[in-house]
């Protein structure tokens, strides 16, 4: 099953909140994305089908090995945009909301050379 960005954002929101506070159920995910029960029902629902979480007995969310391997590539994708986004002078909340539509857009060999590149960079001025 092939995930759409909005599908990404939701793992990665997962991946997110599990890091943040161990335990995750849809209605955490609904407070923290914004939007309705019925929506995140609807997605989880579509997530469990495909084979990228589950949910145990209890109602909490738990991503697969493949679920995980999509939300840590989203997440670190993220995190390299905001952070490059905001050492260029944009503000946090712009750098975020830019690094969620690039981190989607950008395919793996883009990613991965312009992080070889940023590194070679900073290997460069360290030496």
């Amino acid at each position: 099953m092939k995930l759409h960005a909005s599908g990404e954002d939701y793992l990665e929101a997962i991946l997110m909140l599990q890091k943040k506070s161990g335990m995750v159920r849809s209605v955490d995910l609904a407070r923290h994305m914004g939007f309705s029960k019925p929506s995140i029902s609807h997605a989880v629902g579509v997530l469990r089908d495909g084979g990228f979480l589950t949910v145990d007995k209890d109602g909490f969310l738990h991503l697969t090995d493949i679920g995980r391997e999509i939300a840590e590539k989203i997440y670190e994708r993220h995190r390299f945009f905001t952070e490059q986004l905001v050492a260029a002078g944009v503000d946090q909340e712009t750098a975020e909301q830019d690094a969620c539509r690039i981190e989607h857009a950008i395919s793996e060999e883009s990613f991965q050379k312009l992080k070889d590149a940023l590194r070679k960079e900073g290997d460069d001025m360290g030496n």
